[in-house]
């Protein structure tokens, strides 16, 4: 994935779906062989938390790609308000989708929405801080 700065095997977007000024959109397939399946075969709390930062990045990424900048680098200042009703299994695809709510100068307010068969699964508020 060419607009995040994480390589293998710390990707977790598969594929950056739809982005635009108030939100983006990633799809992420579980495999096996990720490093966050847990010993009952599922993606861990820690892989969605990472999944929903990487889907904000992502979003970052592409517009500075397209405006021939080099994409920022961004800092989780804070999640609050997690909540994660089910982990998926190996072989589920998820959907994560970032909504920016505010923003302060470099400082960016994010809603994280993850989705299974369209239900959402997982969801968080993010600051994220952007280095200029």
């Amino acid at each position: 994935m060419k607009y995040i700065p994480q390589a293998a095997p710390f990707v977790m977007i598969d594929e950056l779906l739809a982005t635009d000024e108030t939100q983006t959109t990633c799809r992420f397939t579980i495999r096996p062989d990720n490093i966050f399946i847990d010993e009952n075969n599922c993606f861990a709390a820690a892989g969605l938390v990472e999944n929903m930062a990487q889907t904000a990045a992502a979003g970052t990424g592409f517009k500075a790609v397209h405006e021939h900048t080099a994409p920022p680098v961004g800092f989780i200042g804070q999640i609050k308000n997690l909540t994660i009703s089910k982990l998926p299994a190996v072989g589920d695809t998820i959907e994560t989708t970032i909504t920016n709510q505010n923003q302060v100068m470099h400082v960016f307010m994010v809603l994280a929405e993850v989705r299974l068969n369209q239900a959402i699964i997982a969801q968080a508020e993010y600051k994220i801080f952007l280095q200029q």
